[in-house]
C-alpha cells in the first residue's frame, strides 16, 4: 500500500513539474460562491437555448406529413388556397405572393385572365378536382 502511494506521488509531483501545480489541484480548492453563481446561470441559459432548439425542431402532421412546426408558423403559406396542393418548389413562392395560388394553378386559371382572377374571380371545386 505504501510502495503504490509513494508511486502515486511520484506521478503527481512529473504531472506538475511539466504541466503546473493546476493539473493536481482539487477543482473545488478554486470554487467559491461566485463562480458558483456563474456557473449556474450558464447552465440556465444553455437549457434554455437547448429547449428552445427542441420545440423549434419539433413536427407536425399538416396534410398526412410530418412538418416541422417553425414552418408552419412563418408567414409562407405553402398550401394552394385554390387546389389545395401542398408545395416546396421555389417557383410557387412567386405565385403564391402575387396571385394567391401556385404555378399549377396560375397556367391553368390565372394566365391571359389577371384581370378577372384580381376582381375576385376562383374556379368552383369541381372545376379544380376535374
Amino acid at each position: 500500500m505504501k510502495k503504490e502511494q509513494n508511486k502515486i506521488a511520484a506521478i503527481e509531483k512529473a504531472m506538475s513539474k511539466k504541466f503546473g501545480e493546476d493539473t493536481i489541484a482539487n477543482p473545488r480548492s478554486h470554487w467559491d460562491d461566485e463562480k458558483e453563481k456563474e456557473y449556474l446561470a450558464q447552465s440556465k441559459e444553455f437549457y434554455n437555448k437547448k429547449r428552445k432548439l427542441t420545440e423549434d425542431s419539433e413536427k407536425t402532421k399538416e396534410d398526412g406529413f410530418l412538418v416541422p412546426k417553425n414552418l408552419i408558423t412563418r408567414k409562407n403559406e405553402r398550401k394552394c388556397p385554390t387546389c389545395g396542393v401542398f408545395s416546396f418548389e421555389m417557383r410557387d413562392d412567386l405565385y403564391m405572393n402575387k396571385f394567391n395560388c401556385c404555378y399549377k394553378c396560375y397556367i391553368q386559371w390565372v394566365d391571359g385572365r389577371e384581370k378577372r382572377w384580381l376582381s375576385g374571380w376562383r374556379p368552383n371545386k369541381e372545376q379544380t378536382n376535374g
